[in-house]
């Protein structure tokens, strides 16, 4: 496998990430209702920001990676 698809594919994993973490931090920010149930916290925050922070650190990091020439 080479290192473009790889890339691609882990792009395509966290757009789909941070659509999910995105949903579920919307519903718990904005309509202040977790859409799952019940949400857990963390130092404050709903865990589902953390994720939604994570997976736009890969998104960003591996569009990097797609975009670099070497």
């Amino acid at each position: 496998m080479n290192k473009d698809l790889t890339l691609k594919i882990i792009l395509g994993i966290s757009v789909a990430g941070l659509l999910f973490s995105g949903y579920l931090s919307y519903g718990e920010l904005i309509k202040k209702a977790c859409p799952l149930g019940s949400c857990s916290y963390l130092l404050g925050l709903p865990v589902c920001i953390y994720g939604f922070v994570m997976y736009l650190a890969v998104f960003i990091f591996s569009l990097a990676g797609l975009k670099s020439k070497k």
